[in-house]
């Protein structure tokens, strides 16, 4: 059994596989970049009819979110790559993500303001300044809990056991057995939306899923289970109290991301960025009670 997870760890989440991936999607990126730009003019030359609710190909600035998607698709495979090697980089890889999310929306949400004097008093225009203030925040967030990570003694230098041995050895179970949920999950959710936005003709269609939620809103399901799982298995090997609750803190820290793509407006930006303000609030305390 060990052999088998190896030789599917191996062909999805080694180093050479993360370098060619990374080429893979750059490449994608750009030609579904290219694609988009290509479909916006076919519409607007109205050589292609497509719905009202189609906003995605009403404008040119809207075909950056494309590519961004791409991108948000390699960072959830890196997540997974690190989640073997540093549980805490594996968390700041959520950070990154949900953040990428954020920078998404506010790509697809040029597309849609309105300038005028009276900035402040369209809601689309204020949610979208608070979208702009919290991605500075969340980019400041993410730099210190990253500096907070390399100084930690335990991301330094951790003495090889055999309990953690076993444990890092669990984890790339769950990572390996994550990557094809990953990819079905990730397939179904892009042609469901696809589906939906160009081909169903029910009225459901009107009221469609926002494309901000689409598979990341299981796909963080999931990993509130994976973080859940780690943390029980953690006492294998620890059970020193700062670790306990730093992983806990962890864990609460994704369902709140989680809870943040069913909420709109500022409650959406207010759950994202107490998330990772709650993780590294942890992260720092954890970090002095190591010294101690």
């Amino acid at each position: 059994m060990n052999k088998v997870v190896a030789s599917f760890y191996n062909s999805f989440l080694s180093e050479k596989v993360k370098e060619k991936s990374e080429v893979i999607i750059v490449y994608i990126a750009i030609l579904s970049f290219i694609l988009h730009l290509l479909l916006i003019g076919l519409v607007n030359l109205d050589f292609i009819t497509v719905t009202d609710h189609s906003k995605l190909l009403s404008n040119p600035i809207s075909a950056i979110y494309t590519p961004f998607s791409f991108i948000l698709i390699y960072e959830v495979y890196l997540l997974l790559y690190y989640l073997p090697k540093s549980t805490s980089i594996y968390i700041g890889k959520q950070y990154e993500i949900i953040s990428l999310i954020v920078i998404r929306r506010i790509f697809k949400d040029l597309s849609n303001l309105e300038v005028s004097l009276n900035w402040f008093s369209i809601k689309n225009d204020l949610l979208f300044t608070a979208d702009l203030l919290a991605i500075v925040l969340l980019f400041f967030l993410i730099y210190v809990y990253y500096k907070l990570v390399k100084n930690s003694k335990i991301e330094k230098a951790e003495i090889m056991t055999p309990a953690i041995s076993k444990f890092i050895s669990l984890k790339k179970t769950i990572a390996t057995c994550l990557v094809p949920v990953f990819l079905i999950l990730s397939v179904y959710s892009l042609g469901h939306w696809l589906y939906e936005s160009f081909f169903s003709f029910s009225k459901i269609v009107i009221d469609i899923k926002d494309i901000n939620k689409i598979f990341f809103d299981d796909f963080f399901t999931i990993l509130i289970l994976v973080d859940v799982m780690l943390l029980l298995f953690s006492f294998l090997h620890s059970d020193k109290f700062n670790i306990v609750i730093r992983n806990s803190g962890f864990i609460i820290s994704t369902i709140l991301i989680k809870l943040s793509f069913s909420t709109e407006g500022i409650m959406n930006i207010v759950l994202i960025v107490t998330a990772v303000v709650f993780g590294v609030a942890l992260l720092k305390i954890h970090n002095q009670f190591e010294k101690i």
